[in-house]
């Protein structure tokens, strides 16, 4: 039986179903609690029915992110930030106008 919140990122075992899921999210206001099935399959409890839950700690599963159908390449692959030699900003390369009678620099 599940006495406290769970915490998100953490995995359990559903020892009732036999089913492994990640803790994805906890919506207070709407007093639910938002999983993620090993296979990638959602589902949601609300905070009565996970008091009702028979459930214990699982270790996450080899590869943890099968679920949001990446494989261990897809999640090194755009990791790095790319940043434009240019800087990249747009008003860099506009030049003030000038008016007579007002010095802006």
């Amino acid at each position: 039986m599940a006495n406290q919140l769970p915490i998100i990122g953490d995995w359990y075992n559903d020892l009732a179903l036999g089913q492994i899921f990640e803790v994805v999210a906890i919506d207070e206001h709407a007093a639910t609690i938002e999983i993620q099935y090993a296979d990638g399959g959602l589902g949601e409890y609300d905070m009565d029915s996970w008091q009702q839950l028979t459930i214990g700690p699982a270790e996450a599963p080899e590869d943890a992110a099968a679920g949001y159908e990446m494989s261990q390449e897809d999640s090194y692959v755009g990791d790095e930030v790319l940043v434009p030699m240019d800087g990249g900003n747009p008003l860099a390369s506009i030049e003030p106008e000038s008016f007579t009678g007002f010095d802006d620099f």
